[in-house]
Parts: C-alpha cells; sequence; structure tokens
C-alpha cells in the first residue's frame, strides 16, 4: 500500500481524525473526557489497605466519588466456632479478634461468662485485668501511630513506634508465655499470678516506651507535610458518630465524653483516677492526637494499679469455676474428679442471656452470650468496635481525594480479625 492511501492520510486528507469524528467534534469528546468517572480497586492487596480490605473507588480525576468497601477476607466463622467447645475453650479465639491487644478481648469475654453465672473475680484479679487491659491499650496504641506515620511517609517515627511496641511484648510473654495468642484469663481467675519483679520490669519496659514517644512526638505533631495530610480530613461529626455506633477514639475525637472505664465502670476502674482524652472536630489530625494522650494515661493508670493491688488468691475458692491446685488432684479423689469434671464437661453455665462490654484500644468490645444450662455455649457474638468503623468509613472519604483514604482509614485502626464476621 502506498503512503498517499494509508489510513492516516486518508483520514488526514478528509478531514477526519482516526475515530471517525471532525476535529472540532474530537477536540469537545475530548472536553467532555475530563469529567469521566474512573472505577478502580485499592487492595486487598495494597499496602494502605493492611492486606484484607478492598475499596472499589469511583474517581473523578483524584476525587472519590463513591466507593464500596469489602470489609475483608478473614472468614474463620469466630462465633460458629465458639459453639463448638466448652465455655472455657471458646478464650483462645478472642485472642484472634484484636490480634493488637488480645488481653483486653480475653477480660471482656471472662466477665461475660462470669456475669453469667453470677460471680465475681477476686480482687487481685481484678487488678491484674486492668493492668494487662491497659499494657495492651498501650500496645495498640503504638501499632495505629506506627502504621500511619509509616504510610503518610514518616519511617523513622514507624520504628521508633514499632520499637516501643517491641519493648513492650517480652513484659507480655514474661506474665502470660505468648507475645499475641495470650490467653491469659480464665473463667472466675487468671492462668497465673504476677511473676517475681513484674513491677520494676513493665515500668521499665513503659518507660523506654515513652521515651520512644517524645521521639515521635518531636517528628510528626508540629510536622508541617504530616499535619497538613492529618488537618480537616476523614471529619465525622458527633452526631454521625452516634448515629452509626461508633465507640472509643472515634467517638471521643468527635468531642463526646464517653468512656466505659468512666462512665460504666468494670473492675477497679473507678478507683482509678484518669481523664477521658476527647477532641473538638472529629478529623484524623484529633485521632491521632488522642491516641498519643491515651498512652500517657494508661501509663498513670498502670502506676495506680501497683501502688493499689492487693495481695490475696487470683482465683476463686470453687472448684466448680477454677481447676483444684495440682496437688489436691494428684493426692484425692475430690481433686481428680472435678479437674475432670470441668476440663471434660466444661463450666456448666446457668441459662440465660447476657451482655458485657470493655473500653477496648478501638472501642467497645462487647460479648453477648447465650446459655442452655450446659458446657457449651449456645450462641457467643462479639460487638467489634472496628466494625462500626468500617461503618462510617465511606462517608469520611466520598468528596475527598485519594490520597486522603490512608490517612483516614489507618486513624480507624481497623484490626481485620475483629471485623471478620
Amino acid at each position: 500500500m502506498s503512503a498517499t492511501t494509508s489510513p492516516a492520510s486518508g483520514f488526514a486528507s478528509s478531514g477526519l481524525t482516526a475515530s471517525g469524528l471532525s476535529a472540532a467534534q474530537s477536540l469537545k469528546a475530548s472536553a467532555d473526557r475530563s469529567g469521566d468517572l474512573m472505577t478502580i480497586n485499592m487492595g486487598p492487596s495494597h499496602p494502605a489497605t493492611h492486606g484484607t480490605v478492598k475499596f472499589v473507588l469511583t474517581l473523578d480525576g483524584e476525587m472519590v466519588r463513591d466507593v464500596d468497601i469489602h470489609i475483608g477476607y478473614l472468614h474463620r466463622g469466630f462465633e460458629k466456632m465458639a459453639e463448638q467447645g466448652t465455655w472455657q475453650q471458646v478464650l483462645p479465639y478472642t485472642d484472634r479478634l484484636n490480634y493488637v491487644s488480645p488481653m483486653v478481648n480475653n477480660v471482656g469475654y471472662v466477665m461475660a461468662v462470669e456475669k453469667l453465672m453470677g460471680i465475681e473475680a477476686t480482687p487481685r484479679t481484678q487488678y491484674i485485668r486492668m493492668l494487662i487491659s491497659e499494657i495492651s491499650r498501650i500496645t495498640d496504641h503504638f501499632t495505629g501511630l506506627a502504621a500511619g506515620a509509616l504510610e503518610l511517609g514518616g519511617f523513622t517515627p514507624f520504628l521508633y513506634g514499632v520499637q516501643a511496641r517491641e519493648g513492650l511484648y517480652p513484659i507480655v510473654e514474661e506474665l502470660t508465655g505468648a507475645r499475641l495468642t495470650t490467653s491469659y484469663t480464665r473463667i472466675g481467675g487468671l492462668r497465673a499470678d504476677l511473676p517475681d519483679d513484674y513491677e520494676a520490669h513493665v515500668m521499665k519496659a513503659l518507660d523506654e516506651a515513652l521515651a520512644l514517644l517524645s521521639k515521635m512526638d518531636k517528628l510528626l505533631t508540629k510536622n508541617r507535610i504530616f499535619y497538613d495530610r492529618m488537618i480537616g480530613t476523614g471529619q465525622l461529626s458527633q452526631q454521625d458518630a452516634i448515629d452509626s455506633g461508633c465507640t472509643g477514639i472515634m467517638l471521643r475525637c468527635t468531642g463526646v465524653d464517653w468512656d466505659l472505664r468512666k462512665h460504666q465502670p468494670y473492675l477497679k476502674y473507678d478507683e482509678m483516677d484518669f481523664d477521658v482524652i476527647i477532641g473538638h472536630q472529629g478529623d484524623n489530625y484529633d485521632r491521632y492526637l488522642c491516641r498519643f494522650e491515651e498512652i500517657h494515661q494508661s501509663y498513670s493508670i498502670i502506676k495506680q494499679i501497683f501502688q493499689k493491688m492487693p495481695k490475696g488468691p487470683i482465683d476463686i475458692d470453687d472448684w466448680k469455676v477454677c481447676l483444684p491446685p495440682k496437688d489436691a488432684v494428684y493426692n484425692s479423689i475430690e481433686g481428680m474428679i472435678a479437674h475432670f469434671k470441668l476440663v471434660i464437661d466444661g463450666h456448666q453455665v446457668p441459662p440465660g442471656e447476657i451482655y458485657a462490654a470493655v473500653e477496648g484500644g478501638n472501642g467497645e468490645v462487647g460479648f453477648y452470650a447465650v446459655s442452655q444450662g450446659n458446657g457449651r455455649p449456645y450462641r457467643i457474638h462479639v460487638r467489634p468496635p472496628c466494625f462500626y468503623a468500617m461503618g462510617i468509613l465511606k462517608k469520611l472519604i466520598v468528596g475527598h481525594f485519594l490520597s486522603d483514604i490512608v490517612p483516614t482509614f489507618d486513624t480507624l485502626n481497623m484490626i481485620g480479625g475483629e471485623v471478620d464476621r
């Protein structure tokens, strides 16, 4: 084919473009396309979506016009698995809910079962349960702050945050034997009492963690780039937070003074002196500041716990609730039978239903339990705070830029194991 009869030259000689449109029509179509919408997938294999969540985004340029949020792919079926074992055998599953602060889940679950059984843990056990809850809250907040810094380009503060968290995990392991999957609590008590010199080890780790938190503060809080990415983005109103069931920092950042430890006190929190940290405009920067200051409040609570913690037993003196001591099991028929019955048949929980909640790292962690009067749960339902935060996420990112999704999603501190339905 000669050059004069090529398709390109033919269009040019006739005044048409390759699409068959006139030059004027082509320019107009190009102008119209500047407002075209584009659908893309963000995640689940995106570093900012943490390997589980997928956002199906409708974009107008870099502006988010719509989003369909897929909450994740950790389909493990916690609530159905809880029906297959005894009441105590459910406990390891609670570790896998919020695996960043598992001991809070441990405490919340056994408190729900104890409430249904009409029993109360010993004073020392209640103090230790507060202690492990506050340690878990600090590790949770450090994880959220560190991940948020990293995904906005702050690699050094990320390393500081992870170093602080890694300094706390050895004291968790010293107490429970594990870093994450702790399974430390027991219905009516605890797996074991505090080790020797535990207070000194905890305070040393916390002092080192706070020193690292101070370094993060200097690098982030007044950093112009970090501030501009956080301030005014992901803004949540008080009414939307309340209407969507948000709790924890997602609620308090809007100015709502609500913390279960203060307003519906459990364990011995009514004996603790601490402040409820609240924001004023409900944006990403407020949520960042709330987590920062809550670490200081948890540090204060832990110091008070060690000052006020009484001596005494950690288990209820009832072999139908707590396992008998080993010498009784090995040397008496009564102890052996009690041990056998409790392990094989499980706790005999009276028929009924109950709801109990604790203040977790991300808000209200609640357990609804139904018993038919035997050793296995008929129904266990968990109220995960992250699930409700994900429910309001669409409202926080539609109408904002694609880049605003990253800090907004980070300050929600979504934990995939909690959101698992």
